[in-house]
């Protein structure tokens, strides 16, 4: 045992509790509601009405019954694209050998950079069926992705998965499938900087600059912004077990957040070389 080991669990009483909460919050049969799945409604749905109630204000992208539609493609986006990028990204082996269980979404995984690209594709046919500008269509996403991410994160949380490295900070918690040893809370972490602070960036940029006005600009800061907060949660998360790192300390995590961080800063670019929109 490592010296950092021993004095961890020697500080182990210390740890705060883990609050343990039932993933399953309610079983009907053998039907179950989870927070898991609670926290995507909750992301799509209150970002399907903020959407609603931007497109109210100029300049208008959408009708609010043009966004109503896009729920549907913005939800097969996300968790079609999701778990293909999770079968692809982090465990394409053992998904070879198992192919219908890749099928299994009820016992998780799944990938945000997966869903990016499925919301993409999404926000593109969209688009071009109904003649709209997609950055401008992708701008009022970014506006309410974060809250998207903010659930997502509190449900890996109450999951008790995705928990962070060993660590002696007070508030480090024992998780009951992470080990004897305290470690970070980095789902709470990540809930906070890819969730709330994001959230307000984006929303600072929209009401306090053009950013409304030049299309591609919000969405730039977002993925600039998330690019680089998931590249520092990843200093606080452990690895997956499956995975390790990759290349010195990098995890998969950082890798394929580093193009998100850098098409984010493209798009900033290029929306300040575009000129203003009347």
């Amino acid at each position: 045992m490592s010296t950092l080991s021993a004095i961890l669990l020697a500080a182990l009483p210390l740890a705060i509790p883990y609050p343990e909460i039932d993933p399953v919050l309610v079983q009907l049969g053998p039907f179950a509601i989870r927070w898991y799945a609670l926290a995507y409604i909750a992301g799509l749905v209150i970002g399907w009405q903020v959407m609603r109630r931007v497109c109210e204000r100029p300049p208008q992208v959408l009708s609010p019954l043009k966004i109503d539609d896009f729920l549907l493609w913005a939800a097969l986006g996300v968790i079609l694209g999701g778990r293909l990028g999770y079968v692809l990204f982090y465990k394409p082996g053992f998904y070879l050998e198992h192919p219908l269980a890749a099928l299994t979404l009820w016992e998780g995984g799944m990938s945000f950079h997966g869903g990016l690209l499925g919301v993409i594709v999404a926000i593109l046919l969209f688009a071009m069926r109904n003649k709209t500008d997609p950055f401008m269509l992708s701008d009022l996403v970014a506006i309410v992705a974060p809250l998207g991410l903010f659930f997502g994160r509190l449900a890996n949380f109450i999951n008790g998965e995705l928990w962070g490295r060993v660590s002696d900070v007070p508030w480090a918690m024992v998780f009951p499938r992470g080990g004897p040893l305290p470690r970070h809370p980095s789902q709470l972490y990540q809930a906070f900087f890819e969730g709330v602070l994001l959230t307000l960036i984006v929303v600072a940029v929209w009401k306090l600059t053009e950013g409304r006005r030049r299309p591609g600009l919000l969405t730039g800061v977002f993925c600039a912004g998330y690019g680089l907060a998931r590249i520092v949660g990843e200093i606080f998360r452990e690895p997956d077990a499956h995975l390790g790192y990759l290349w010195g300390p990098l995890t998969m995590g950082m890798l394929l957040s580093l193009p998100v961080l850098l098409f984010g800063l493209w798009l900033i670019l290029r929306a300040y070389r575009k000129p203003v929109l009347p």
